[in-house]
């Protein structure tokens, strides 16, 4: 039957944003470094480089529903224009995904995702001169069969992040340069310590990613102990914050010494130096504004709560009775010595008398008796430590083994530990969950957290590079607020494309793929971004 000429009404299928990831994903050559590292040994109709970028798109699908990573997907997605002629949603079946989780579980997450971020990065200029470590942990239900000879780590039961103590998890460790674009990934045992996974990912970091500048590993107060210290030496340059509960900490935020202004306003600033754990530190205590007003509503809030609580711990005391009024005494002065925020406005201790013998009525004259005594007590806040604690609001202590730091460069760049967090909110988002995902094997959710950590780095370098492009010429985009920025977010940009769809036209007897919805504004988004990206929507 003839082809008639004009608009083929079944034939819209979706591009959306995935026109860019795609882009992204040959832009950086993941491909290359797929197809070297695991290579088609068989006569499959696609390479792991394909289906890993399936995987890709649809992690970056932002379906607003865990990540499914099965055919479904891709049911009304313009499969051919992003993944290559002739391919179609029949070949991402579940064997096809699970054969690449398989196969890159064998070569080794962690090694695979270090090989595409050295090939990667080669051609950029942004250097890393801060590297931000930390870890999360994410809930996965079923069991899972282990894979004994591919040396994997153990789903089980840890502290959850997430409050759900009737999961079992697995824990992934990042690091992020100063972009939020991420650099490794690591994935621990549900179980395992925050102090020595950081620690971990920190000594394979200094193995795997080499760089002529000096950097910086920067991480928060969980890493801070002596053993870590001790173990990275003088060489290996770390910025931290020191924990609240050191004493040296405790005894320098209570200074009366006056401070420095901070070229931040909102921050002032003293310097100090320190031993602890026998390794030479800068520290620097610092007072912040912004938290010291944080950190005032909260201790406000408390107050009624906390006297609440301590007068319910009282009242169990006065309810003890003692053999004598100075045990009495003693027990509870020692009460109060462990709330010294309180103080008693009335303290007594009363006599109780009882028969030795269990009967009625009250004890006659002469007949023996047994004594104890109770305290009788109230208790008020006491305004002096009140005031202190008022007074020590706000105050924090960074520390680094490398003198050289000005506290402004140290606050900076201890502030970026924000990146690293943000790219697991990312990864946590609502629209992005995959550890909730029941892949069978402990292997495949090693190698399904690679594929998540590459989606973020395709993201994270995605907006880098486009945030960089807007600088470089001066244009701008028009934000979620309607007014024109060079630093939108590739999540508000995706959400611009969402319209773009791909049709055909009949054309004199002829198929003709059209795509729709490309305004003025795409398009110039499309050429700051490159060739490799505007192919996908010619």
């Amino acid at each position: 039957m003839p082809l008639v000429d004009g608009f083929d009404d079944s034939s819209i299928l979706s591009i959306g944003h995935l026109g860019i990831v795609a882009g992204a994903y040959d832009s950086l050559q993941i491909a290359d470094v797929i197809d070297t590292a695991l290579p088609k040994t068989r006569h499959h109709n696609l390479t792991h480089a394909q289906v890993l970028k399936a995987m890709v798109l649809n992690g970056l699908g932002f379906i607003e529903r865990r990540l499914y990573l099965f055919p479904d997907f891709f049911d009304d997605i313009a499969v051919e224009r992003l993944l290559g002629e002739g391919i179609t949603r029949d070949h991402l079946n579940d064997d096809v995904l699970g054969r690449t989780l398989d196969a890159i579980a064998a070569y080794g997450p962690t090694e695979l995702f270090n090989e595409i971020v050295t090939e990667c990065l080669l051609s950029t200029d942004f250097g890393s001169h801060c590297i931000h470590v930390d870890t999360t942990n994410f809930s996965v239900t079923g069991a899972y069969e282990p894979d004994c000879d591919l040396g994997e780590i153990t789903i089980t039961y840890g502290h959850p992040k997430d409050g759900r103590w009737d999961l079992k998890r697995f824990v992934l460790g990042m690091a992020a340069n100063q972009y939020g674009v991420p650099l490794f990934l690591q994935t621990f045992s549900g179980n395992e310590s925050d102090k020595e996974t950081i620690l971990s990912i920190i000594q394979h970091l200094n193995e795997n990613l080499k760089s002529d500048e000096k950097v910086y590993h920067v991480a928060d107060s969980a890493f801070y102990t002596a053993k870590n210290l001790q173990t990275l030496g003088q060489h290996t340059f770390w910025i931290r914050r020191v924990p609240a509960t050191i004493n040296e900490v405790q005894n320098l935020v209570r200074t009366d010494d006056p401070f420095l202004p901070c070229t931040d306003d909102r921050y002032t600033y003293q310097e100090h130096s320190s031993e602890y754990a026998g390794v030479r530190q800068k520290w620097v205590l610092y007072r912040s504004v912004p938290m010291y007003e944080r950190e005032e509503k909260t201790f406000e809030k408390n107050l009624t709560k906390n006297l609440d609580q301590a007068r319910k711990s009282l009242r169990k005391l006065c309810a003890r009775e003692f053999a004598c009024v100075p045990d009495a005494r003693r027990a509870a002065e020692v009460w109060l010595s462990k709330r010294p925020r309180y103080r008693f406005c009335d303290l007594d201790v009363t006599t109780i008398t009882r028969k030795q013998e269990k009967s009625r009525g009250r004890p006659k004259n002469g007949e023996p008796v047994l004594v104890s005594y109770k305290v009788i007590a109230e208790i008020e806040d006491n305004p002096e430590v009140l005031a202190e604690e008022r007074r020590i609001l706000g105050r924090f202590v960074l520390a680094t083994n490398d003198p050289t730091v000005s506290a402004d460069e140290l606050l900076a760049n201890y502030k970026g530990q924000g990146a690293v967090e943000r790219g697991f909110r990312f990864l946590k988002d609502t629209s992005f969950r995959v550890a909730e995902i029941f892949l069978k094997k402990t292997s495949r959710i090693q190698a399904l957290a690679m594929v998540m950590v590459l989606c973020l780095f395709i993201y994270a370098l995605t907006e880098f590079r486009l945030r960089q492009e807007l600088a470089r010429t001066g244009e701008t985009v028009t934000s979620q607020t309607k007014k024109q920025t060079q630093r939108p977010t590739m999540k508000w940009v995706f959400f611009r494309f969402r319209r773009v769809r791909e049709f055909v036209v009949v054309e004199e007897g002829k198929r003709v793929k059209r795509v729709a919805n490309l305004n003025e504004e795409l398009w110039k988004i499309l050429q700051l971004l490159g060739k490799e990206y505007e192919k996908y929507y010619l």
